[in-house]
């Protein structure tokens, strides 16, 4: 029991590492030419297959935690604004987001694992490959719009795409780079948690 619990906290420390190179090298990101994907939900759906969600939910934290300092050094027009009008609120649009994405990914593959009355399949792979990119994009931006809908940054993107309408006008900004993203991750998260399953014997 101590070695497992050893070994499983090695593994967290490891995907927490990762994480943060992820997120200050060039590494965490997919350039596209037209876009730049973000990979940074990876760790965290491999946690919340490998260790949980309590694991998912201290790396989606800390996937938070670094987005919200690089924040301040950030030049994207969305973040820079963000910071111009509200500190507190960009914290909870970059920390909580992550957290409840975190959180949210790990209850999901545990609830697949109950489902199907098993401890590993693909299925909670695939689910939680997916979840984690999707959910990041759900509420990031959700929290964008509910914190930030009446800015000038939002009302001037309103009034340059006529769309007004907050779930169509999440589409119209990240729709695109969201599917990609979720697209990108969902395929690496599932083979790499997947081939980890086979190499530590949890399956």
């Amino acid at each position: 029991m101590k070695r497992e619990t050893t070994l499983k906290l090695c593994e967290f420390a490891l995907l927490v590492a990762l994480e943060i190179v992820m997120s200050l090298t060039p590494l965490g990101f997919l350039d596209l030419g037209f876009l730049s994907a973000s990979l940074l939900t990876i760790p965290v759906a491999v946690g919340a297959i490998l260790l949980g969600t309590a694991a998912s939910t201290l790396l989606g934290f800390t996937f938070g935690i670094i987005s919200f300092i690089k924040g301040f050094s950030s030049a994207a027009p969305m973040t820079v604004a963000m910071y111009a009008m509200s500190i507190p609120a960009s914290f909870v649009v970059a920390v909580v987001g992550r957290v409840l994405m975190g959180l949210c990914t790990g209850l999901l593959v545990a609830a697949v694992r109950k489902t199907v009355k098993k401890k590993k399949t693909i299925v909670d792979n695939i689910v939680g490959s997916l979840a984690a990119p999707l959910l990041n994009t759900a509420f990031f931006m959700g929290l964008l719009m509910l914190l930030f809908y009446h800015s000038e940054y939002i009302q001037g993107i309103i009034e340059t795409t006529g769309v007004s309408n907050p779930i169509l006008l999440i589409g119209v900004m990240v729709g695109t780079q969201a599917l990609i993203e979720a697209a990108a991750c969902g395929v690496i998260s599932t083979a790499v948690s997947k081939t980890l399953q086979k190499v530590l014997h949890r399956e």
